[in-house]
């Protein structure tokens, strides 16, 4: 019993040396310091601040008139009318419109036909051609709309008028050009945002990635100077890996979840972002998502013989794996191998998680799988942990042993 109660004793003593070491570790490295604490104020603000108009507005265009009639300019008003687009130029020609559009200053070409009154009027149907910008999406869907709804506006008037000059009264006219009136209501995206769709994404990618870097970079400092040898009490022989990474994980966790709170209260109100899911909900999924991270960080750092080792090898990977979570870049176009890849890293699960609890309020019932993913790294990662210090010290005193 006297035995049992030594060991304890000497495995909380190593518990609080490694706590205060690694709080020494974060608080007194500027690098550390940098990555670990400050880079998510800055990634996610800055990022935030990009998207915060959240849709695009008033895209210049360029409309080619030759009918030159009140019927084409009340087509054009309609461009005009809209919030999305404006018509900056009337090229005399489509030579000019291409010379404008290459030119970046339109994004977009509407080209109404001499013909385009005679056609209306006379009963027949009109055509107006379309050029938009495919190359950069968002603009393309703002222009595009914007034109096909000002044509169809114009097209139900004409027809509209064209029954009310038949005799039709007014509520047959109404019907006639409008056979059904939808009512459209977006969920969980109110504006449709783009911020509002991957932000959420990219804040849980850049906590994985954080971290990865952070611990990697402390992990590489600790292996070059010896620093996990000195943690370990004379009497400890058995487990005595586990108070080094446990010791870790609670110093990452009580920082991150200061981090947390502020991006989920302060930021989130801030930019507007939805906030369907509970408060328990998010919790309960951010635990397992941290711990997870922090986990597979100290199992990578381990790794590292010098710390800058982390930053080279780990700062690439953000871009992939955003792709990877099957957020920025759809899932069902990612292959199935490449996909199934990318659930290594715990930011898969995360996010897709994230993304329904609080964008689209689900309950933790409803994430199941992926917190069973979430855990069943915690637990894997952390025995990878354990090993890789193990292995780490042997290391050492073997090269003591022949020294």
């Amino acid at each position: 019993m006297g035995r049992i109660k030594e060991i304890l004793q000497a495995y909380r003593t190593e518990l609080a040396s490694v706590i205060r070491n690694e709080y020494k570790a974060v608080f007194t490295d500027g690098g550390v310091l940098l990555v670990m604490v400050l880079a998510i104020f800055i990634y996610s603000t800055l990022y935030a601040s990009a998207y915060a108009p959240e849709v695009l507005r008033n895209v210049p265009i360029g409309v080619i008139d030759e009918s030159q009639t009140p019927s084409s300019r009340e087509l054009i008003r309609t461009f005009d009318a809209g919030p999305n687009t404006y018509v900056a130029y009337e090229p005399s020609g489509m030579e000019e419109a291409e010379e404008l559009f290459f030119a970046r200053k339109i994004y977009g070409v509407v080209y109404i036909p001499q013909d385009y009154e005679k056609q209306l009027l006379g009963g027949s149907s009109a055509a107006v051609s379309l050029y938009v910008d495919a190359s950069y999406f968002l603009m393309y869907r703002q222009v595009f709309q914007e034109l096909v709804t000002g044509i169809g506006q114009t097209g139900a008037m004409v027809q509209f008028q064209r029954l009310i000059a038949k005799g039709a009264d007014i509520p047959q006219a109404t019907a006639a050009t409008q056979p059904v009136i939808y009512q459209s209501h977006n969920l969980f995206i109110p504006y449709l945002g783009y911020g509002s769709f991957i932000m959420p994404a990219i804040i849980i990618v850049i906590i994985q990635q954080t971290l990865l870097i952070g611990i990697g970079m402390i992990g590489g400092t600790w292996r070059e100077f010896g620093l996990y040898r000195k943690l370990i009490p004379a009497n400890c022989k058995r487990m005595y890996t586990l108070p080094i990474v446990l010791g870790k994980a609670l110093v990452y966790i009580s920082i991150y979840a200061v981090t947390l709170l502020y991006i989920m209260t302060v930021h989130y109100k801030l930019f507007h972002y939805p906030s369907n899911g509970s408060t328990e909900a998010v919790v309960g999924l951010l635990v397992p998502y941290l711990l997870a991270c922090i986990m597979l960080g100290i199992a990578i750092s381990t790794l590292f013989r010098y710390r800058e080792q982390s930053l080279l090898l780990l700062f690439w990977t953000s871009i992939p794996i955003l792709l990877l979570s099957g957020a920025s870049f759809p899932r069902e176009a990612i292959p199935e191998w490449l996909y199934t890849l990318g659930q290594v890293f715990p930011s898969s699960s995360g996010v897709n998680a994230f993304i329904r609890i609080r964008t689209m309020g689900a309950s933790l019932r409803d994430v199941m799988p992926e917190l069973r993913i979430l855990w069943a790294q915690v637990f894997v990662y952390g025995g990878l942990a354990c090993i890789g210090i193990h292995v780490i010290l042997t290391r050492q005193k073997q090269d003591e042993g022949g020294q």
